[in-house]
């Protein structure tokens, strides 16, 4: 058996300690650990320093990390390295702190730029707690009552003292597909992305809807084709600001596409050679980039994967 593909963002290496996090007593005897250790964000952008070995995630101790923030509902328990407790805490607020509090520490990077010099374990922790602050912001009064809810459970569930309700991060599934007929895949373009760049197709599903209907409904939609046959290749978190990627290889019963002019303005099929030379950037047509999942369905379809 093949083993399943790690795309960014996937791989986190802690262990979430998901049992002992929801235990209050526990999280403060991991806070006090002389091992408890902090990645800094600023608006979800991760603090990257440079290194020998490339560019890497600052990490500050706890201690330090909480003299400057000093606001509890602005920091997360992440996990586990081996023993040692790993917390995020987020600085909020238009200056840079790396201009500040930070200064010389290294510098704020958005996390598209970021991932594409992390390493895999870096971009998956930095993903997973931009994806948590992301959660935050948007969840501090109750979907139940209206009031101002509290952090508990290290940042990974939020309570509403007056109502008892709780909340936890959601995640939205995606369904990312490329269309495939008769030798040749299917690319889309939406008219915001830079000029030249194609990629998969993809939409969110929908309530009461499989993975396969939503794949058949998106491609219909955005490309006017009907789906015979898909078949999963891999997914990948997206934390922006928090989605699940379902990478998928759908057959087409045609090759009679027609952009909807809503969500895509032009596609285009490649054959393999030419989904090659996309992809070593030799083609007018730009690729996803390097740690997006379209491009690796892109790349496993040229190597071979079939519906």
């Amino acid at each position: 058996m093949a083993l399943p593909v790690l795309n960014t963002f996937a791989g986190n290496p802690l262990d979430r300690a998901g049992d002992f996090r929801n235990t209050p007593e526990w999280l403060v005897e991991q806070a006090a650990s002389p091992d408890a250790m902090a990645m800094v964000l600023w608006d979800g952008q991760p603090l990257i320093e440079d290194h020998p070995d490339g560019p890497r995630l600052a990490w500050l101790s706890l201690t330090h990390a909480r003299e400057m923030i000093r606001d509890a509902d602005r920091e997360l328990f992440l996990g586990l390295w081996k023993t040692a407790p790993v917390f995020a805490v987020e600085f909020e607020g238009p200056s840079d702190p790396a201009e500040g509090p930070v200064r010389g520490l290294g510098v704020f990077t958005g996390l598209r730029e970021a991932a594409a010099v992390l390493s895999g374990a870096d971009a998956a922790m930095a993903g997973g707690a931009k994806s948590l602050f992301d959660w935050r912001r948007k969840h501090g009064f109750c979907a139940n009552c209206g009031h101002e809810t509290t952090s508990t459970a290290g940042g990974w569930r939020r309570v509403c003292p007056a109502c008892t309700a709780e909340h936890f991060p959601r995640v939205d599934p995606v369904t990312i597909m490329l269309p495939v007929f008769e030798g040749r895949c299917l690319l889309g373009r939406q008219a915001a992305w830079p000029a030249g760049r194609m990629s998969a197709l993809a939409g969110f599903l929908e309530p009461g809807e499989t993975i396969e209907e939503a794949c058949a409904r998106e491609i219909k939609e955005e490309a006017g084709l009907t789906v015979t046959a898909v078949r999963y290749h891999s997914s990948q978190p997206w934390p922006f600001p928090s989605q699940l990627m379902i990478g998928l290889i759908a057959e087409v019963s045609d090759a009679n596409a027609a952009p909807d002019m809503t969500e895509l303005e032009e596609v285009a099929w490649l054959t393999k050679e030419e989904a090659r030379a996309v992809l070593a950037g030799a083609h007018p047509i730009k690729a996803p980039p390097k740690f997006a999942i379209a491009r690796t369905l892109i790349q496993a379809w040229v190597d071979g994967f079939e519906v």
